[in-house]
């Protein structure tokens, strides 16, 4: 006899074992919604009535077993009092389903994540059907938070404080073979065989994985705490306390309880509920959601997406192309010579190799990359990005040539990083049909691609170009034809304003550390370094004369004795291995550090933004934030430099740049767009 409710249901079979199927109503995935829990809690409390001889809790859904907790409800709970009962009435169910008195077996049929494996490890038994992604996770402090439904402890208990806390720090999920490995799961079986796997876990109830002796000896108080001073240590390499506290806070629950007793989980739920109420797992909280936003634009898109042509086989160009292959795209390269071709090849390779675990899958992405001297693809390819040089006169030459054999129904793009693209579309047929698509650097690591557009572009070109990103898993923003578009239009003051910083005595180390304690990825300085001094130069340039703005320093002499930064392995710092070698300011140095310097260096990128949103280069302050977040790594716990404004104060924002105004000069002047946000 079936018993169903709304987003459960159950059976029970002649061995008195109870079939629980998760399949949460009106939802493409399960997530543990408040109603979900609640109907859990009403069958543990019903199947004890039928005293089972055993519960097999399984997924409905082919996406898999359950995302985590439903991240919506998280959104206006602002008092910790309120947060911490709700996290113990989790907990208090997840105790109910560990202390049956019957065996629980849960089949992972693919990503368990957050609140979902928390379920899990609450079973006595974890059965997981093939799969070569990695699907098993506690991701929670990639939103500023930790497990709260008792997996700080239940993680230690079940694989060792190594696995546990690398699992729950990194917030990365790992395959089911590393997770068998590690104990998180105790079998694998083959898709058609997991019923019968499951009954058999119950019947036979083998024992458990045995946490590895090491695991156990740093268990122990005294050792407890020299482990808890080292992960504090490689934690910091990556995150701030002050900006991130929420690794720091898994740590110390372990480093205090050791994941044994009551208060360890009374503990667990009241730091959760304290984070759950900062405002960095807010403003995580919505970048998350902002991240879904920019993924969900776009009509879907009847065009099929097939083969790439990319002209041009430098760092940006020849990395498109290795990234679109590595996506499952065909790809042909162009450049005007073989060397630099093979440079770009090579390159593929190694992202290839990293990427890819299967050496098969590894060679089937390289069969997909070909090189393509004489440009034979043009004529094949359903999209075309043109990535050479930033030169007017010779991207629009090159146009002439492709317009003259690329299909009928092919999309031609630019990678252009700062030139309008009115002035680039001057002599093509279809000037509607242009776009640009503008990479970041690196393109392996930046998720952000700009699609931009002019006032007429047709909107089948945008919905293409909005289907293309999405396909090479790129995360698009659609914004307006201007000088820099939005990326490097906000970026250019932060890094003027670090050169203007370095010809006033202040070292070039002091300038970045200001910005990435403001929590910045990288500094100004390094930065600049990164792209590349010709590159920024250029950008630079186009912005100055756009904007009426003089340019307050120069590289020049720098470019010209080939001082470019990382790729020549000298520019503003030396490198060594892809690494900045970064001087330690003098004594004079130290002592010029202005007390304003974060805000010289934030405040322009955040008045730019709002330039941007005044002429609708994005008409969406979301959007744009997620965009900057992305392209720029700007603060993600800040939210965005819209969203650090509000959180400021919209008028002590606007205060702060009049004060730098009247010491500083003009560059600072707020925008009069900071109206429309009184």
């Amino acid at each position: 006899m079936n018993h169903s409710f709304k987003n459960w249901n159950y059976k029970i079979d002649d061995k008195n074992i109870v079939w629980l199927c998760i399949d949460k109503n009106n939802s493409n995935a399960n997530v543990l919604s408040a109603d979900v829990l609640q109907e859990l809690q009403a069958i543990l409390e019903e199947i004890d009535n039928f005293k089972p001889t055993g519960l097999i809790v399984y997924s409905g859904k082919q996406t898999g077993f359950i995302m985590g907790a439903d991240i919506n409800e998280f959104i206006g709970i602002n008092e910790p009092d309120k947060a911490y009962e709700i996290i113990r009435q989790g907990q208090k169910l997840m105790d109910k389903l560990e202390s049956t008195a019957y065996p629980t077996v849960c089949v992972i049929n693919g990503f368990a994540l957050g609140g979902g494996l928390e379920l899990a490890m609450a079973c006595q038994y974890r059965l997981c059907l093939k799969n070569d992604r990695s699907i098993i996770g506690l991701p929670e402090v990639q939103l500023g938070l930790h497990p709260g439904f008792g997996g700080t402890i239940r993680a230690v208990k079940i694989a060792g404080v190594r696995s546990a806390m690398n699992l729950m720090l990194t917030g990365k999920p790992i395959t089911t073979k590393k997770a068998l490995k590690q104990g998180f799961i105790n079998k694998i079986c083959n898709q058609n065989e997991w019923r019968g796997a499951a009954k058999e876990l119950i019947q036979s109830k083998p024992n458990t994985f045995k946490i590895p002796f090491l695991d156990q000896i740093m268990n122990i108080p005294p050792l407890r705490f020299i482990v808890a001073n080292m992960l504090r240590k490689q934690v910091g390499k990556k995150a701030n306390p002050k900006h991130y506290p929420a690794p720091y806070a898994m740590i110390d629950l372990w480093l205090k309880y050791g994941a044994k007793s009551e208060a360890a989980y009374q503990a667990e739920a009241r730091s959760m509920a304290n984070l759950m109420c900062s405002e960095t797992a807010k403003n995580l909280i919505r970048v998350f959601f902002l991240q879904q936003k920019l993924k969900s634009q776009g009509k879907r898109d009847k065009k099929v997406i097939n083969h790439v042509h990319v002209i041009g086989a430098g760092i940006m160009g020849g990395d498109i192309a290795a990234w679109c292959a590595l996506r499952g795209l065909d790809v042909t390269l162009q450049d005007r010579t073989k060397n630099d071709i093979d440079s770009a090849l090579k390159r593929a390779s190694k992202l290839f190799q990293k990427r890819i675990r299967n050496s098969d899958d590894q060679k089937s992405a390289t069969s997909r990359l070909k090189s393509d001297i004489k440009g034979k693809g043009i004529a094949v390819a359903d999209f075309i990005i043109e990535a050479i040089f930033e030169d007017l006169d010779e991207k629009k030459k090159l146009y002439q040539t492709i317009q003259r054999n690329m299909k009928e129904d092919a999309i031609l793009a630019t990678n252009t990083s700062s030139i309008k693209l009115e002035n680039l579309r001057v002599d093509l047929k279809k000037p509607t049909q242009f776009i640009g698509l503008h990479f970041f650097n690196p393109v392996s690591q930046l998720p952000l691609v700009e699609i931009i557009k002019c006032m007429d572009t047709d909107d089948d070109t945008i919905h293409s170009a909005f289907s293309f990103v999405t396909k090479i898993k790129k995360l698009p923003l659609c914004c307006l034809s201007s000088p820099g578009f939005v990326v490097n239009r906000i970026l250019s003051p932060y890094m003027t304003e670090a050169m203007i910083l370095h010809k006033e005595n202040v070292a070039l180390k002091s300038i970045d550390n200001a910005a990435v304690n403001f929590g910045m990825p990288v500094g100004p300085v390094e930065l600049v370094d990164n792209v590349g001094l010709d590159i920024a130069h250029s950008v630079s340039g186009i912005l100055g004369e756009a904007f009426n703005k003089e340019e307050s320093f120069s590289l020049e002499s720098m470019i010209k004795n080939k001082k470019l930064g990382r790729k020549t392995g000298e520019g503003f710092y030396k490198w060594e291995k892809n690494r900045p070698i970064k001087p330690k300011p003098t004594a004079d140095q130290q002592k010029n550090i202005p007390e304003d310097i974060t805000d010289r260096l934030i405040l322009p990128m955040v008045n730019e933004a709002i330039a941007c949103l005044y002429e609708k280069i994005v008409d969406d302050p979301d959007l744009l934030d997620a965009g900057v977040i992305f392209g720029t790594g700007f603060a993600p716990f800040r939210g965005g430099p819209i969203q650090y404004a509000r959180n400021r104060g919209i008028n002590t924002t606007i205060e702060a740049l009049e004060s730098l105004e009247k010491k500083y000069g003009p560059r600072f002047k707020p925008h009069k767009g900071w109206d429309n946000f009184k």
